[in-house]
């Protein structure tokens, strides 16, 4: 299989497909905490030539780690799939209190990045869904590794809640396409639900996302 040296033909692809949220192509980054998918999604708007990304770690709360359905529905979902710029507050998780207002307009294409991306809710709104193919157990390491001891805690928390969430929602059955890192960067192949496709892979100067 021939590298890529970029994460273009998978940008191109996701560009292609048609609108799925009024005229947004809303495109979910699912996976396993710690999995890669911030960076993955970073760089994948880079290739998109800047798409916006919105990252559902500001969506969530201390008390609504998976419980934020209904105002990202409200506050992002809705007035996105009206041609209308979505207001949302980010939820600051130092303060614990959400920030100031932000605003976003309607772009050709959305990624929308965190753990529950591809929940039975949001489905019906995505174009395409990816899934980081990372094994649980080593992406809630590398979390663990990046954020340190003093949020113990908040992991011990947050694996519980996560296992009972994928339990009853799982994600990765429906994905279209899933990301695998390796050593030098990343490879993609289709999902369940993808139409059959020769998978494709990218090579990375950086190596392997942070986090």
């Amino acid at each position: 299989m021939e590298p890529h040296l970029s994460l273009e033909p998978l940008a191109r692809e996701l560009a292609a497909v048609p609108p799925s949220l009024g005229p947004v192509r809303l495109v979910g980054i699912d996976g396993h905490a710690g999995s890669g998918k911030s960076t993955f999604a970073a760089r994948l708007a880079d290739a998109l030539g800047g798409a916006p990304v919105l990252h559902l770690d500001d969506v969530a709360t201390h008390e609504e780690l998976f419980g934020w359905q209904e105002r990202l529905r409200t506050q992002v979902l809705e007035p996105l799939a009206s041609g209308r710029p979505a207001r949302w507050a980010p939820y600051d998780w130092v303060e614990r209190r959400f920030g100031p207002e932000r605003v976003l307009e309607p772009a050709p294409v959305l990624l929308l990045e965190g753990v529950g991306a591809g929940r039975r809710a949001l489905r019906p709104h995505l174009a395409r869904l990816l899934w980081m193919e990372t094994p649980r157990e080593q992406s809630w390491g590398r979390g663990r590794n990046r954020d340190g001891r003093e949020l113990s805690d908040f992991w011990d928390g947050w694996e519980r809640a996560e296992l009972a969430h994928f339990s009853d929602d799982p994600s990765r059955p429906f994905a279209d396409t899933l990301v695998r890192q390796s050593g030098t960067g990343y490879e993609w192949s289709s999902g369940t639900r993808a139409t059959p496709r020769t998978p494709a892979s990218v090579t990375e100067g950086n190596g392997l996302p942070r986090a």
